[in-house]
C-alpha cells in the first residue's frame, strides 16, 4: 500500500481512532468552540461554566509542563485518552481523567498520592507491553514498538515490519527519498475504492495524511508526512477481535511517531517501568541486570534470606536466583516459604499494613521482568486482588500506596489465558500481610516501622527472580 503498483494486507484501528484523528497524529485537546448564534438579536446564552471541569483545568494547568505530559501519557495506557499527548488541557483530558476515576474508584486523580497511582498504573502497562521508543535504522524515523506482542521483526525494502507471532498484529514503516514518491499518489491509493474494504476516515494536508478503513475482520490506520528529507509513515493494523486490547497500543504508536528527528537528538531513552513516589515524582525501579520472566518473585528478607510464596516450590526441584541455587530453610501452612541465598540482594524493610484494605482499593504490585521491576496496578476484590501481572508473578507483593505491605500473591495460574502475547488482568489470590508478619517473626526476621521516606518503590531493590532448572 505504501509504494507505487504494490499493495500491502490490510492493517489497524479505524472503528477505535475514528472521529479523533488528525494529521500529524490524534484529535488535539481543547475545548470545542461554540457556535455564533444564528440571529443577532438574540444571541446564545455562554454556557454556564461547570466547576468540576474548571478545577480539574486548574489543577492541571498548575502542573509543569513534563508532567502533564505524564498524566496523559498514562491514561493512553489505562485506556482512558485517545488524544495526542500535549499536556494542554481540554474535554478529552478531562473525560480521561473522570473515567480513570470512576473505574479506580478512589478520589481525583489529580490529588498528588492519586497522581502518583495514576502514573504507576500507566508505567505498568507500558512495561508490560515492553514499549520502546527508539529510531528505526530503516526509515530514520523515531517510532514505538510495543515488542512484547510484536515479537517478529523483518527488514523490508523501504523499511522494518514488526509482528506479533500468531500474524494478527502488524507494524511497518515505510520511507521514501526525496522525489520518489508524493502524498497526492499515497493518498489516492490508500483511498482508492477496493473490494471488501470501506475508508472510514480520511485527511490530507499539505505535509501529512491520515487514512482509516476496515477489511473484513481487519482494521488499519495510514500516516504518511513529507519533509525535506522525503517521504515518511508507518501502516498499522490488527483484527478487529483484538481491539480491546491493542487499541492504546495503537494510539501511544501514534503519539510516539516521529518522521523526522532532528540529526542532533539522540533516540529517546526508555523510560524505566517504575512507581512514583507519593510525591510524584517518577522513581526508577530497576532492579539487578539479570531479573527477567521467572518461575516467581522472591522478596529479600533478612541478609542471605528471601521470601517467597511456597506454590512456587511446586515442581521447583531445584530453585536458583540467576545461576546460583537456593536451599530452602522453612514452610508455612498459610503459603509462604523462606529461601537460603548466598546471591540474595540487599534486603527491604517490610512494613506490614495493619489494618484491612477498603472494597476496590488502588493497590501496587511488583514483579521482576525482562526489562527490570516492573509495577502493576491492582484493585483489591475479596480475598485477593484483580491485577495484571505476567508469568513469574507468584510471591509478588502487594502494597498499598504508602508502600505499606497487604500480601503476596499466592500463586500464579499454570497456563494464564493471553491477549495478543499478553496476560489480561485477573483476579490472583493473596497470602495477607499479617500472615506474612507472623512468619517472618518466627523466623527471628521482625518487621520494620514505617519511614517518612518509604513508599512504593522502597521494595525494589529487594524482588528477585526465582527460577527452576
Amino acid at each position: 500500500m505504501a509504494s507505487r503498483g504494490r499493495r500491502t494486507a490490510p492493517l489497524l484501528p479505524a472503528a477505535l481512532l475514528l472521529g479523533c484523528l488528525t494529521a500529524p497524529g490524534l484529535a488535539q485537546d481543547h475545548p470545542a468552540p461554540s457556535r455564533p448564534a444564528l440571529k443577532a438579536a438574540s444571541p446564545a446564552r455562554p454556557a454556564a461554566p461547570d466547576p468540576a471541569f474548571e478545577a480539574a483545568r486548574a489543577a492541571f494547568e498548575a502542573l509543569p509542563e513534563a508532567e502533564r505530559k505524564a498524566i496523559q501519557d498514562a491514561l493512553v495506557w489505562t485506556g482512558d485518552f485517545n488524544a495526542v499527548v500535549s499536556g494542554a488541557f481540554g474535554r478529552r483530558t478531562y473525560d480521561a481523567l473522570t473515567a480513570y476515576r470512576t473505574r479506580a474508584g478512589g478520589p481525583d486523580p489529580l490529588d498528588p498520592r492519586e497522581r502518583a497511582a495514576l502514573l504507576a498504573a500507566g508505567e505498568a502497562a507500558k512495561a508490560a507491553a515492553r514499549f520502546r521508543i527508539a529510531t528505526d535504522p530503516a526509515s530514520g524515523a523515531v517510532m514505538g514498538v510495543p515488542e512484547r506482542l510484536l515479537s517478529k521483526h523483518s527488514a523490508l525494502q523501504a523499511g522494518t515490519r514488526w509482528q506479533s507471532a500468531d500474524g494478527r498484529v502488524t507494524l511497518e514503516t515505510r520511507a521514501f527519498p526525496p522525489g520518489t514518491e508524493t502524498l497526492d499518489h499515497l493518498f489516492d491509493e490508500a483511498t482508492a475504492p477496493r473490494p471488501n474494504r470501506k475508508v472510514t476516515y480520511r485527511l490530507r494536508r499539505p505535509d501529512s495524511l491520515v487514512v482509516t478503513a476496515e477489511t473484513g475482520p481487519g482494521l488499519s490506520y495510514i500516516r504518511y508526512d513529507a519533509g525535506s528529507q522525503g517521504v515518511r509513515g508507518f501502516l498499522i493494523g490488527y483484527d478487529r477481535a483484538l481491539a480491546p486490547e491493542v487499541g492504546r497500543m495503537v494510539i501511544a504508536v501514534a503519539n510516539a511517531f516521529e518522521p523526522f528527528p532532528a540529526a542532533v537528538a539522540a533516540a529517546p531513552a526508555k523510560p524505566a517501568a517504575g512507581v512514583p513516589s507519593a510525591t510524584a515524582a517518577p522513581l526508577p525501579l530497576r532492579g539487578p541486570a539479570e531479573l527477567a520472566e521467572g518461575a516467581g518473585t522472591g522478596l529479600a528478607v533478612a541478609p542471605g534470606r528471601v521470601l517467597i510464596a511456597s506454590a512456587v516450590l511446586e515442581g521447583c526441584a531445584a530453585p536458583r536466583i540467576g545461576q546460583t541455587p537456593v536451599r530452602v530453610l522453612a514452610t508455612d501452612p498459610s503459603g509462604l516459604a523462606l529461601l537460603e541465598a548466598s546471591g540474595a540482594p540487599a534486603p527491604a524493610r517490610v512494613v506490614v499494613r495493619p489494618d484491612p484494605l477498603a472494597a476496590e482499593e488502588t493497590l501496587i504490585a511488583l514483579a521482576p521482568g525482562a526489562d527490570g521491576v516492573q509495577a502493576a496496578p491492582a484493585t483489591a476484590v475479596t480475598g485477593g486482588v484483580i491485577v495484571p501481572l505476567q508469568p513469574g508473578g507468584a510471591g509478588a507483593p502487594v502494597l498499598d500506596r504508602s508502600g505499606r505491605l497487604v500480601g503476596l500473591v499466592a500463586r500464579y495460574p499454570a497456563a494464564p489465558r493471553r491477549v495478543a502475547g499478553i496476560v489480561p488482568p485477573g483476579r490472583l489470590a493473596l497470602v495477607p500481610a499479617k500472615a506474612v508478619a507472623a512468619f517472618l517473626a518466627g523466623q527471628g526476621i521482625a518487621e520494620a516501622k514505617p519511614r517518612p521516606d518509604g513508599g512504593p518503590g522502597a521494595l525494589a531493590p529487594a524482588l528477585v527472580a526465582i527460577a527452576c532448572r
